[in-house]
């Protein structure tokens, strides 16, 4: 699919992403994690799905008002809390959810957990479409149960479900549940309403609940639509427990804050229940104030589609950088989120010789990765993270940078990965 050229894409100029934030120093997970002894001090994290850009003026401004109260203590989320989700998500995405339906908590990540212990049993099998988000399989195993792998099949650069392996995975005796990512991290897919349909007549059939985990919502490139799960009909609002949070679109993880949306009842008092027995029940002060901002305050929006064009704009810079210096390279089609899921299977060739990873003994893309950071400077995610069998020949660019600060990093990359193919 041809891509438009960052000339072509309209682009709100109220918004500035290329100024970049000094982040070291923070405490930021992202730039001043220890990466051991010898590690370069200068590396560019282009690694965990954390965006370098300012969030939107409104939630800052929203932020900045709550903290200049001066008082930090425990926090009630009110009516205006949950008018916004509703807003939003009924004005964005069509979807017309009931306020009962809803229950917060402090993150996905553990909310996906709640969701595994309310609605499975140590011992059972949870369904993944992998390669995939690398908590899915924590979670899973923190919580007793079994991960149940069904690869995705890769094609011409991007990835589709393998209809027939799936329909196997839910009708095992042992499975219960199936994580979806929507979109797909690390694969790119925005799936389609007729995709997300299939899925849930295949689970329904098979007594499968569908766990849908839709942090990257908000993160669709132009020309591609998301569609929440349970927007797509009556069945899969009925089949679903749906995980969203601004925190990924507005780069406010820190602030945490994120949504569980269940219209089963039964199910909504389990995963109640399980949110108050992993005491994750309690928010901070900054995170519902910051939500209310992004879903309610039209600059907010408008930040959100500027950052999704100029997320564009770095792919097509991305494409045009592996095009051009590396064909033998395949950059998958992004659809949604800012993670890209490079093809580097080229350097995984029968008789590659010894002198491209001298004494390698472990996954070929994890030595390709710790080279990249040490001999570029640049540390990308490794895709056996994602799935050691998925991921392998993959790695995880992370888009959401400064343009200036990318093409730093693809020209720090150039020679190293161009020293692996002369071998």
């Amino acid at each position: 699919m041809k891509q438009n050229s960052d000339s072509e894409t309209p682009f709100d100029t109220r918004f500035d992403f290329d100024t970049p934030v000094e982040r070291r120093g923070s405490g930021c997970y992202k730039w001043d994690e220890p990466l051991g002894e010898g590690a370069p001090a200068d590396f560019i994290p282009l690694w965990v799905a954390d965006m370098d850009f300012p969030t939107a003026p409104p939630v800052r401004r929203a932020v900045e008002a709550r903290a200049a109260h001066g008082v930090f203590g425990y926090t009630q989320v009110g009516a205006d809390y949950y008018e916004a989700i509703l807003s939003w998500f009924s004005r964005r995405h069509g979807w017309l959810i009931d306020r009962e339906d809803i229950l917060y908590t402090s993150g996905v990540v553990p909310a996906l957990s709640c969701a595994i212990k309310a609605l499975a049993m140590p011992g059972e099998q949870v369904v993944v479409l992998s390669p995939v988000y690398n908590c899915f399989f924590s979670s899973i195993r923190n919580n007793g149960c079994q991960v149940l792998e069904c690869p995705l099949l890769y094609e011409e650069a991007t990835y589709h479900v393998d209809w027939d392996a799936f329909e196997a995975c839910c009708a095992q005796e042992k499975t219960t549940l199936f994580l979806l990512c929507n979109p797909h991290n690390p694969a790119g897919r925005v799936w389609t309403p007729d995709e997300l349909a299939r899925m849930n007549d295949i689970c329904l059939r098979h007594g499968v609940t569908v766990v849908s985990d839709e942090i990257h919502c908000e993160l669709v490139m132009p020309g591609y639509r998301f569609t929440p799960f349970a927007a797509v009909s009556p069945a899969c609002r009925d089949n679903a427990v749906v995980l969203n949070s601004p925190s990924k679109s507005f780069n406010t993880a820190g602030l945490q804050i994120a949504n569980i949306i269940c219209h089963n009842a039964e199910w909504r008092r389990r995963i109640d229940r399980a949110i108050n027995i992993n005491e994750v029940c309690d928010v901070n002060p900054f995170g519902p104030v910051a939500l209310v901002a992004a879903y309610t305050d039209p600059g907010s929006e408008a930040w959100l589609d500027a950052l999704n064009h100029y997320i564009q704009g770095n792919y097509n810079i991305l494409c045009d950088f592996f095009a051009r210096e590396f064909p033998a390279f395949t950059v998958t089609r992004l659809e949604g989120t800012y993670l890209v899921w490079l093809d580097v299977h080229r350097l995984l060739q029968p008789g590659l010789p010894d002198s491209v990873m001298p004494g390698l003994t472990g996954h070929l893309t994890d030595a390709l990765a710790d080279r990249l950071l040490a001999e570029a400077r640049v540390k990308l995610a490794s895709g056996t993270l994602y799935g050691p069998r998925t991921g392998e020949g993959f790695l995880r660019l992370n888009l959401a940078t400064q343009r200036a600060r990318l093409a730093e990093a693809l020209q720090r990359m150039q020679p190293v990965l161009a020293g692996f193919l002369r071998d």
